[in-house]
């Protein structure tokens, strides 16, 4: 099997990985937005946006830090207990200063009472720390068992939603059973809450099925190899963290400038870039093991850059058909009626999506050449034009603001980190190629959206022309791959 079949291979099995779970919560969008007006629609929003920023802060880079040197050091063991322990200290202390201070943190941050913040704390730790064996799980190339505690993850989530905002309510309405610790207190809290508490369930399990894996090795720490991957996961942590602010400070703004309601419509849309996000994801979980596994090949170059064409090609054809049938998805996805006014920002935020994705394929040079503090520069300048744009122009224009500010902010790091790239570790991609089906790619997206929404023939010929060039553009490239 060739490298860049196997490649694809790795990456569809991961790819169900991060597909089946965010298809499932996709689903629950529609739960969610039929079950809770657009303030508390935003409400989970914002609980989402700090578990997306302690996520980032509390595994500080040690995710990728882990594939580097795991590829790099002789005894394995003590690249994932040095890892463990690290974080497992870390995120005790976290735990507990963050409980101690629960009561005043919640106000601060805009939760009614400390309890939902308590829940996030919770959640976050145990995420935390099954951080490093699912990462041990990918590199030692185990998709099935991978795939399988992530999606049973999102299906407990996903159960306990339905048991709390569906059944219970209707038990409680009709004299059905009910146990009777949830059913005295139900209706005292408010409905959103049983959210975050099914998020608590679902990651509780999670790290108790995997929290064993540890102890397959010996248990060692080594101070100096901590030190070489906390050099190495730092500026990751900073990147990471200012993707947070690109990603989700938006929300927070829009709350504030336009209201919990608006914000709760843009938050709601915003998910229709979900299928960009998936495949993302997708590819990313296939992408980073495979970039390290492979550095040392002699084609490795040729292959990122022919990666980095298939996967424009791939995220490019998403975009057209989401597009072309924009509000097919917005009635199966958004439920509620009241949401489909912030349609206009989907085109934006997936073709931003689409560029996302370019970079990461991009940022594979200052990861193989220990250079991730270029990363950090490149995210940090990117989060400064994501929050100056948002603060200037969310009262002008109101979320459209956001969307093009996110767009801005994701071909702006992914330019930078192409020409840096080409100084530190100059890599062979086809620009005429890429640009040839970025341009289809947006021309397409904009008759279709534009001049001809609701046309779905004029949304089908755009897609089977897509596709035909292509072909005839890829035509030698295809033979290659379909023959080895």
């Amino acid at each position: 099997m060739s490298t860049l079949k196997r490649f694809f291979r790795d990456t569809i099995i991961y790819g169900i990985a991060a597909v089946l779970p965010r298809a499932i919560t996709i689903i629950l969008v529609k739960l969610h937005t039929n079950t809770l007006v657009a303030e508390g629609y935003a409400e989970t929003t914002i609980y989402f946006v700090y578990a997306a920023y302690l996520n980032a802060l509390l595994t500080y880079g040690m995710e990728t830090a882990f594939f580097r040197f795991f590829t790099k050091e002789k005894e394995k063991g003590k690249v994932i207990s040095t890892a463990f322990l690290s974080l497992l200290v870390t995120t005790l202390l976290f735990m507990l200063a963050a409980f101690i201070f629960s009561g005043s943190l919640s106000a601060h941050l805009g939760f009614s009472n400390p309890l939902p913040l308590q829940i996030l704390i919770l959640v976050t730790t145990f995420d935390t720390l099954v951080v490093i064996p699912f990462a041990y799980l990918r590199v030692s190339n185990r998709p099935i068992k991978f795939t399988f505690y992530k999606v049973l993850n999102v299906v407990i989530f996903a159960v306990f939603n339905l048991y709390f905002l569906l059944y219970v309510p209707n038990a409680l309405t009709y004299g059905n059973y009910v146990p009777d610790f949830i059913a005295s207190s139900f209706n005292s809290h408010p409905l959103v809450l049983y959210i975050f508490i099914a998020n608590f369930i679902a990651s509780l399990v999670t790290f108790l099925l995997l929290f064993p894996i540890v102890f397959k090795f010996k248990i060692s720490f080594d101070k100096k190899l901590l030190y070489k991957m906390l050099t190495y996961g730092i500026p990751i942590m900073v990147s990471s963290l200012a993707y947070v602010t690109n990603e989700n400070l938006d929300k927070l703004l829009l709350s504030k400038y336009l209201g919990k309601e608006q914000m709760g419509i843009y938050a709601a849309c915003y998910k229709l870039g979900v299928f960009m996000s998936l495949y993302i994801m997708a590819f990313k979980m296939g992408a980073e093991p495979f970039f390290f596994n492979h550095a040392k090949q002699a084609n490795a170059k040729l292959t990122y850059a022919r990666i980095l064409n298939w996967f424009i090609i791939f995220g490019a054809l998403f975009m057209i058909i989401i597009v072309g049938f924009i509000d097919q998805f917005a009635i199966l996805l958004l439920g509620k009626p009241e949401y489909f006014q912030a349609l206009e920002i989907v085109p934006v935020i997936l073709l931003a999506n689409l560029f996302l994705g370019i970079y990461y394929n991009l940022s594979v040079w200052f990861k193989l050449t220990d250079r991730t503090r270029y990363g950090m520069y490149f995210s940090i300048l990117g989060a400064l034009i994501t929050i100056g744009l948002n603060i200037i122009y969310i009262p002008i224009i109101g979320y459209m603001a956001s969307a093009w500010a996110t767009l801005i902010t994701y071909l702006f790091i992914a330019s930078l980190s192409y020409f840096y790239g080409k100084k530190y570790y100059s890599i062979p991609y086809s620009l005429k190629k890429i640009f040839l089906t970025l341009s289809i790619t947006i021309a397409g997206s904009y008759l279709s959206f534009i001049h001809f929404r609701g046309n779905y023939l004029v949304s089908i010929t755009i897609i089977i022309v897509f596709i035909l060039t292509v072909f005839w553009s890829q035509k030698s490239e295809i033979k290659q791959i379909w023959k080895t």
